[in-house]
């Protein structure tokens, strides 16, 4: 519906209060106090109240004077005009029918100098065939860049993963090459069905090194008419080198099979750290089958807390929750990812009840992924420094 007008919002005012009363909107999946996340899109009970006491009494109109100008919204970028922006090399002829692979498109940065991102964004060119894109960072030379420590992995610093659930081998594409042949990655930013924008704390920037060559993994699903797709990344670089450098990681459990009928299906997933981090957002994501998530932060003396609950896990609004103050994770701990899924009837998303559901690709397969943003304590930069 369009809320641009009052008449149009007028119209719907018993609509908008059974909407906010039942917690469907603003849509917001997670089970925290306000507060807790920097991104929280709920309203507070101040706000509700104002709406429900505008409702009941008619909804009326208020002073014209009060009226702001109607706003305008920009169909290209949400973080405003990028310092930068890399697109895929040409279009993609996306078919109207059919199971497509995933794609990947290689384009150089041709940076001369390590870059500082503090926002990133990414613009899909026909958004309604794009099922999400991650976009990776790599250097040509493939070894690790002059400053990481010894005893790095390619893939995370300082994370080591305790679970050893292999993603099955997939099956072969006319222009995939596997992840360890494009030399040392990085994942730096993602989009998604209702992901928001990320926008890196103060103090904090993303680092893309000199020379670097991004990735453009797609994911796309026909959509009955074929279209053409040139997905774009934007980046807004920081003033200056900032305290500390974030990272961008991910966690998964490739080894499942959910039985058909299933209704309330438990996969876990844990990563583990062996120095001292700080977690600045997670971003939990599974397939249409998906029903709720859980978070602990499990310590080296067994103690543990739940640091994300989403009871109501919702596939079109896959969310990177942000906190609002860093968790401070030390070294031994971990964290424990928790995904339940419902294969029965009863759930209306369901493709199909009566299969069997393994780790896929593809929206009637499923996933138990988590991304996640960190900081590492040992690795503070001096700030004001030149990029």
């Amino acid at each position: 519906m369009s809320l641009l007008t009052y008449e149009e919002v007028r119209e719907r005012a018993a609509d908008i209060l059974e909407a906010i009363g039942s917690g469907f909107m603003p849509p917001w999946h997670a089970d925290a106090p306000h507060g807790t996340f920097l991104n929280d899109r709920r309203l507070s009970v101040a706000d509700k109240q104002t709406i429900t006491k505008w409702a009941d009494a008619g909804a009326p109109r208020g002073d014209a004077n009060d009226m702001p100008p109607m706003p305008m919204y920009s169909n290209s970028w949400t973080i405003g005009t990028p310092d930068v922006v890399v697109a895929m090399p040409t279009e993609y002829d996306v078919p109207a029918k059919g199971v497509i692979e995933y794609q990947y498109f290689e384009v150089p940065t041709n940076f001369t100098e390590d870059k500082w991102v503090r926002a990133i964004e990414i613009l899909p060119g026909a958004r309604e065939v794009v099922h999400h894109v991650l976009v990776f960072a790599s250097q040509p030379e493939r070894t690790p860049p002059p400053t990481a420590a010894a005893g790095d992995s390619p893939r995370g610093p300082l994370v080591l993963r305790r679970d050893d659930h292999a993603i099955p081998e997939p099956p072969p594409t006319t222009n995939d090459k596997k992840e360890d042949e494009r030399g040392v990655s990085a994942l730096i930013g993602t989009t998604a069905p209702g992901t928001n924008v990320l926008t890196f704390p103060e103090g904090t920037a993303l680092r893309i090194p000199a020379g670097s060559v991004l990735t453009f993994q797609m994911h796309y699903t026909a959509k009955g008419h074929a279209m053409k797709d040139r997905t774009s990344v934007g980046m807004i670089f920081a003033k200056g080198r900032p305290d500390q450098e974030i990272r961008a990681d991910q966690f998964f459990n490739g080894s499942f099979t959910i039985p058909a009928g299933a209704a309330d299906y438990v996969v876990p997933s844990e990563v583990g750290f062996r120095e001292s981090v700080r977690i600045w957002g997670l971003f939990p994501h599974t397939h249409l089958r998906g029903k709720r998530w859980e978070y602990r932060l499990v310590q080296p003396d067994g103690r543990s807390e739940v640091i994300l609950s989403v009871p109501n896990y919702d596939f079109n609004w896959q969310t990177y929750y942000m906190f609002a103050k860093p968790l401070a994770v030390p070294p031994g701990a971990r964290i424990e990812a928790t995904a339940w899924y419902d294969n029965s009837a009863l759930k209306s998303t369901n493709p199909n009840p009566k299969a069997e559901v393994r780790w896929g690709d593809q929206t009637w397969e499923e996933m138990q992924y988590t991304g996640f943003l960190y900081t590492v304590d040992s690795r503070k930069l001096s700030s004001g420094a030149k990029k």
